[in-house]
């Protein structure tokens, strides 16, 4: 730090300030004590994907939860010779969490419509810090849990209910 601007008044820069305030905002984390979130901030990193770059791909484990600080970048399911953009994601999206907390081979892949800037925090770093706070996992499995019900929610709500080959399709929330 070059200067006392750069950081805050609990020595903390401003930088890591601003990622632990999104972080405190992310549902999956928002009913973990504030240590444990300042752990996670500080594993987290910021990536810079530009545009055409894969942020993830299709049938890969990455293993990471990102959070799309800016730019905006496209969801992509690919079977055979047919490429599908199913939606576009933005400032905000936090995409990723079940890849937390076990493998995941993702069923989409998301490329950088513009210059995107996310946070990220891996599979690895998030279950090692983890291991510093066993009691926490009730309430990691709870946020997981109120997610899935979320979705759901919405997809109901949004979809499911003006499209009968989709409404016998919901049930994730009965998992």
């Amino acid at each position: 730090m070059n200067s006392y601007s750069e950081e805050h008044e609990d020595g903390l820069s401003g930088e890591f300030q601003e990622n632990l305030g999104l972080l405190r905002q992310i549902e999956f984390f928002s009913g973990l004590p504030i240590e444990t979130v300042k752990v996670f901030t500080y594993l987290c990193s910021r990536e810079v994907y530009k545009k055409g770059d894969h942020i993830f791909s299709q049938d890969d484990d990455d293993g990471q939860a990102i959070y799309i600080l800016s730019g905006a970048a496209s969801l992509i399911r690919e079977e055979a010779e047919n490429r599908t953009i199913i939606r576009s994601y933005k400032k905000d999206a936090f995409l990723g969490e079940l890849a937390l907390l076990g493998p995941m081979r993702r069923l989409f892949s998301l490329q950088a419509e513009t210059d995107v800037t996310c946070l990220v925090l891996t599979r690895l770093k998030f279950l090692k810090a983890m291991e510093q706070f066993p009691e926490l996992w009730p309430r990691v499995a709870s946020a997981m849990v109120g997610s899935i019900r979320l979705w759901e929610e919405r997809f109901f709500e949004h979809y499911a209910k003006q499209h009968e080959a989709c409404i016998r399709r919901v049930g994730a929330s009965l998992l």
